[in-house]
């Protein structure tokens, strides 16, 4: 019997402890969209990468300039010289992907600038967050905006002009889109 008791006391000392905890979310697609920096950073970003864009496509349009060239006079070519055209094309085609894995692919020049850019801008948003979840003793801070689904979120929770103020940001006092109700 003291085995039961001593069980229902843990038990019931744990869900009391679990209703005592706080928690609150964020919207850092809100707070990043509200940072100047970051919307600078952003419109780089697009900058290079729709020059490098335009860079890529040039190259594509050269080697299919070759390649209609080569349809067009293959009848008259000796054999060494259309396997000399196809080379020519396909070494033309190999230097553009990978130009184009050079600038955009997983690792690539697109990737560490914007890890250059706005890698600091989200860690200031993060210590933001972190200092309001001890300020606030939240158990826990929720990102709306991640693929974190929320089926209803209180307003109230809504911690995303904190985090802005706290970094020294000011905003219309709008608050972030909430979405509050509907499935994300």
């Amino acid at each position: 019997m003291k085995k039961i008791v001593s069980v229902l006391a843990i038990v019931l000392f744990a869900n009391v402890a679990a209703f005592a905890q706080k928690f609150a979310y964020v919207d850092t697609e809100y707070i990043l969209g509200q940072i100047p920096e970051y919307k600078a950073a952003q419109s780089e970003l697009d900058k290079i990468s729709v020059q490098w864009q335009k860079e890529i496509e040039a190259k594509y349009a050269e080697i299919d300039k070759m390649y209609k060239a080569y349809q067009a006079e293959q009848i008259l070519l000796t054999d060494d010289m259309k396997k000399k055209r196809e080379g020519d094309i396909i070494a033309k085609e190999k230097e553009a992907k990978e130009l184009q894995k050079q600038r955009f692919g997983v690792d690539g020049e697109l990737f560490k600038k914007r890890q250059e850019l706005v890698k600091p801008i989200q860690d200031r948003v993060y210590a933001a967050v972190k200092a309001i979840a001890e300020k606030g003793t939240y158990s826990a801070i929720f990102d709306k905006s991640s693929d974190l689904t929320i089926l209803y979120v209180s307003s109230k929770l809504d911690k995303s002009d904190a985090v802005l103020e706290h970094m020294g940001i000011k905003t219309d006092g709008g608050g972030a889109k909430t979405g509050s109700g509907t499935k994300k």
